[in-house]
């Protein structure tokens, strides 16, 4: 029913049934683990009106899980990327696994799924750090970069004076550069 993947591992498709409504995924290496894709494999949907909630946890110092809410899958919403790297030193919060006997190991962490209503889910606040990417970070990595490339061009600027002629090599004026910058900056970032 639903799958899990972590950059440069394989996927997983096997989660552990733990209740009639809960499954997990083990996160061996979960401290080297940025962000978490959980995915429905599209063989069977949610029931009507249902939806899952999803649940990072992982081993706190005394090796007790501790387990956050992410955010959640639907028929709607099938799949979801969520950020762990900061979680893994917070707090914990209400969840649904609490009373289960899950095996794990210390150095393994776990995705766990929840099937809930739909109308639960959406009285339910995921933790602050989990979400992931947005537009609003692409336009500031986008706006970081190209901020990034302007320096590094105009850190080689010379005069007109200061140039060595060179009929091999083709330049770019540096203020051509930031027309172009302003004008990319103007259209894409309003």
């Amino acid at each position: 029913m639903f799958g899990c993947l972590v950059a440069g591992r394989l996927v997983q498709t096997a989660a552990q049934q733990v209740a009639e409504d809960k499954f997990v995924f083990d996160l061996p290496d979960y401290e080297n683990i940025n962000h978490v894709v959980v995915f429905m494999l599209g063989t069977i949907p949610f029931p009507e009106g249902m939806g899952g909630s999803v649940y990072f946890s992982y081993p706190d110092s005394n090796g007790i899980p501790v387990w956050q809410l992410l955010g959640f899958v639907t028929n709607g919403k099938p799949s979801a990327i969520f950020k762990i790297s900061g979680l893994k030193s917070g707090e914990g919060s209400q969840h649904p696994f609490g009373t289960m006997n899950i095996v794990r190991t210390p150095s393994v962490a776990q995705i766990g799924i929840s099937v809930e209503l739909l109308d639960s889910l959406a009285q339910q606040t995921p933790v602050g750090n989990a979400a992931v990417s947005s537009v609003d970070s692409f336009t500031q990595f986008t706006q970081k970069m190209l901020d990034n490339f302007y320096n590094f061009a105009s850190s080689f600027a010379v005069s007109q004076a200061q140039m060595t002629p060179s009929p091999s090599e083709m330049f770019i004026p540096a203020n051509v550069v930031l027309k172009w910058y302003e004008a990319f900056s103007i259209s894409v970032f309003k």
